[in-house]
């Protein structure tokens, strides 16, 4: 069985997933739960990531190793990319084609889609399977917006649901299909 498209990430209630500049000095720490959020237990599905350009700059400029140790991780740019190790490479195509290549270098276990546009992009290709959204109580007022700009109107199922204390929310999300002849 072939893995998962999955989404894991933070996002403010207005629905930006950074600030102006890239900014993320407002996500919690992970203190409330005492799980980190379940993005452990989350990391032991996947098996590679796919993340934009702009996601693998940020996350490259963190202090400190390489997050994703030896995790393949595709990400899709047309620029020269100069990965911090091995493991990371370049990709580029339609969303399906990027999509297809991270769940190859998944090899059976669930794809981490990471960034934007990509998120949106394979939401509206339908190639999404499950969203986990952590709703920080912040109003930021603009930055990197994670849902506006998709091009269909998406209709959600809650699958899971908790409160993780200082006022952040954990929603897990199963796209619905649409049904031929229907509209999602």
């Amino acid at each position: 069985m072939p893995g998962r498209v999955l989404v894991f990430l933070a996002c403010s209630l207005d629905g930006f997933i950074a600030g102006p500049d890239d900014d993320l000095s407002w996500l919690p720490e992970p203190a409330p739960a005492p799980d980190d959020f379940g993005y452990a237990a989350f990391m032991a599905t996947v098996g590679a990531l796919l993340m934009g350009r702009n996601t693998f700059d940020v996350v490259d400029g963190f202090p400190g190793d390489w997050p994703y140790a030896a995790l393949p991780v595709r990400v899709a740019t047309s620029r020269e990319l100069a990965p911090p190790t091995p493991t990371v490479r370049a990709v580029k195509g339609s969303i399906a084609e990027l999509i297809a290549e991270g769940l190859a270098a998944a090899e059976g276990r669930d794809l981490y889609l990471d960034g934007g546009a990509l998120i949106r992009q394979a939401l509206d290709a339908g190639l999404v399977d499950e969203l986990t959204l952590t709703l920080v109580p912040v109003v930021l007022g603009t930055g990197r917006p994670l849902f506006a700009g998709t091009t269909a109107r998406h209709s959600l199922e809650l699958l899971e649901h908790r409160a993780l204390g200082q006022g952040v929310v954990q929603l897990r999300y199963r796209p619905r299909r649409a049904s031929p002849g229907t509209h999602a």
